[in-house]
């Protein structure tokens, strides 16, 4: 058939180009610790480094399952499961999103109370320091939100998605993770068998 617009089921569809079968790419899933001061994209127009820059030819085939501005850093999972990113990103899931959060100032307890998803865990009359815990990903959510309360983000790091942590990954290390853990980490998610 030749209609592009036709859904197909990658798991039980032939894929023929030219009339020559595309295998299909091996099923493959990272954790990755994504550094500040690069863009979570394939190429970049203005040229700043991007996650696969950084990630290199480990890189191939895979997509971000959704992204993490430019100043944040943190836990970005990356797979060649696309039904996987797509059940991820979706917010119907409400797949746990958890950051670590500064603030310029002390943030008060009224305003605390303003943001039911943050926890406070310490604070000075400089700086306060917070945990954040988001079902949904969207664009800049968390600066929004201590904007709206008097406070920029001064550092702003994913350290959880799902069950999956960082644990010790540093800034640009990687790890790949097994079918095992996703289903651990995101119940009921599609995981693709072969």
């Amino acid at each position: 058939m030749r209609n592009a617009a036709m859904l197909v089921l990658p798991e039980r569809t032939r894929i023929l180009v030219d009339g020559v079968e595309r295998p299909r790419a091996r099923w493959r899933t990272i954790v990755f610790h994504k550094p500040r001061g690069v863009v979570t994209t394939r190429r970049d127009p203005e040229g700043r480094p991007t996650i696969y820059d950084v990630i290199g030819q480990d890189g191939e085939g895979l997509v971000a399952v959704g992204r993490l501005d430019l100043a944040t850093s943190g836990l970005l999972l990356l797979t060649s499961d696309t039904r996987l990113a797509d059940w991820i990103a979706n917010p119907a899931n409400q797949v746990p999103r958890v950051y670590a959060v500064t603030v310029r100032g002390r943030v008060s307890a009224a305003q605390l109370a303003e943001l039911p998803e943050a926890t406070l865990r310490k604070a000075s009359g400089r700086e306060s320091h917070l945990t954040v815990e988001l079902r949904e990903g969207r664009n800049r959510q968390v600066r929004r939100m201590f904007n709206a309360i008097g406070h920029e983000v001064t550092r702003l790091k994913r350290v959880k998605l799902g069950s999956l942590e960082l644990d010790d990954l540093t800034p640009g290390q990687f790890r790949d993770i097994l079918r095992a853990e996703i289903s651990v980490a995101f119940p009921g998610a599609p995981v693709r068998e072969v």
